[in-house]
């Protein structure tokens, strides 16, 4: 998605459980989307006029919203929301506006909160149901992480569905990552081929903003801020000694959105590395030699580094994955710092290095107002999907219009960032850095 014309190979239809025939308790007050309504993944000329030219159907999304007709019947219906993967701000908020939207727009009652990621649906692990109600969650956007827990790793489909089906659960939301929405998807697809009806809605929560064909995750506004505050710390270590040099690493695995964003946000870093972009440490051009440069002329530095940056340097090891079937990527971060004391004590120069990982940190603060605000809506349109029968699929923001995206498509692949795009163009300028590879 760097870029390219979107034309051919995007099934964007999204499943349902069947006809919905219920009158919306929201017909009177909202107003309501047709199922006809679209949203053009691709607007631009170049693309429309290649799908016409191509005779294809010209890609969209269902715009996401509250329907005349409903499929479930409020006054029966039992749902539950579970949260899985790494925490991340903002996932309260979700809870608490889904629980919202469900008890007082649809007047459902019966809502419940499923501890600990998949775990809470297996009955080995003996972690009881919680039930959500508008005091339960009343408060609960003022706190860091997600009162429901969370976990990690794979669970047996099967059984979560015949917990699904032993409670007689009808919407399950299901809020987390990449992982999270594959899992999602496979109870959804079981779910089905057991002519059980059941609809399966996800919000996409990811830090990193890596989801295909969403244009941000709730979270990442809150955490670009809270990066961008540690840069600023960064930098005024790094002034604060002769030849100072302040070493941040933040999240993102494969994709460099964070680092990428909250360098533009304060305007302190002076090299952002991204896995997008490949660099070296060796050599006139590399990263080293150009940061000594950098420390001749100005007495200090920052450098900001995504996780998942420079993964080459660690091919020789053992390749292990985490819980969620991840794979583990080497510390980038201690690995440059090692480096750099290494070549610049070789040199005779000495230089005060400040190494910063506040990756926890910020992943467990509360949200800040744009993300709440944001979490709301995707909590709303996730409840109206869900009531309206939508199964597989999740909530996504895509040309400023809320979306439903079925699973299988933003699971594809994942999201980076397009090294000849504007945003990377802005952080270059920004940074003034180099291309940092030899040859």
């Amino acid at each position: 998605m760097n870029g390219e014309i979107i034309c051919e190979g995007i099934d964007t239809s999204v499943q349902s459980l069947g006809v919905p025939t219920i009158d919306s308790p929201l017909l009177a007050t909202a107003r309501c989307v047709e199922e006809h309504e679209r949203v053009i993944i691709d607007s631009s000329l170049a693309a429309v006029n290649a799908c016409l030219r191509e005779n294809r159907e010209i890609p969209s999304f269902e715009r996401a919203g509250p329907r005349k007709k409903i499929f479930f019947d409020s006054s029966k219906t039992k749902c539950g929301i579970a949260t899985c993967g790494g925490l991340c701000p903002g996932i309260n908020d979700v809870i608490r506006g889904v629980v919202h939207e469900l008890y007082y727009m649809y007047g459902v009652e019966n809502i419940y909160g499923i501890p600990y990621g998949l775990q809470g649906f297996i009955p080995r692990y003996r972690h009881s149901f919680i039930d959500l109600t508008p005091s339960f969650v009343e408060n609960i956007h003022g706190l860091g992480g997600t009162v429901l827990g969370s976990s990690r790793g794979s669970q047996d489909i099967g059984e979560v569905v015949d917990a699904i089906e032993r409670v007689n659960l009808n919407i399950v939301f299901f809020i987390g990552g990449d992982g999270t929405l594959k899992a999602a998807s496979a109870v959804a697809r079981e779910i089905l081929s057991r002519g059980y009806t059941c609809s399966v809605i996800a919000v996409p929560k990811t830090i990193d903003n890596d989801i295909s064909f969403v244009s941000q995750t709730f979270g990442f506004d809150t955490a670009v801020e809270e990066a961008g505050k540690v840069i600023r710390c960064a930098h005024a270590e790094s002034k604060g000694a002769p030849y100072g040099v302040g070493l941040v690493k933040l999240m993102g695995r494969d994709s460099g959105f964070i680092a990428a964003n909250a360098a533009l946000a304060c305007r302190e870093a002076n090299f952002v590395l991204v896995p997008e972009e490949d660099f070296d440490l060796e050599g006139e051009t590399g990263l080293l030699a150009t940061l000594e440069r950098r420390l001749k002329a100005r007495g200090h530095a920052v450098v900001v580094v995504a996780e998942g940056a420079g993964q080459k340097f660690f091919g020789g090891l053992p390749r292990k994955t985490d819980l969620s079937g991840n794979v583990r990527k080497g510390d980038i971060g201690l690995f440059l710092k090692e480096k750099i004391e290494e070549y610049f004590f070789a040199r005779s120069y000495q230089v005060n290095l400040k190494y910063i990982d506040p990756s926890y940190v910020i992943r467990s603060v509360v949200a800040n107002s744009s993300d709440s605000i944001f979490c709301g809506f995707l909590a709303q349109m996730a409840v109206h999907a869900g009531m309206s029968g939508k199964t597989d699929m999740l909530i996504g923001l895509w040309n400023n219009t809320y979306v439903h995206i079925p699973i299988a498509l933003s699971v594809r692949e994942r999201k980076k960032i397009d090294t000849t795009g504007p945003l990377w163009m802005s952080v270059k300028e920004s940074t003034g850095q180099p291309i940092m590879r030899n040859g």
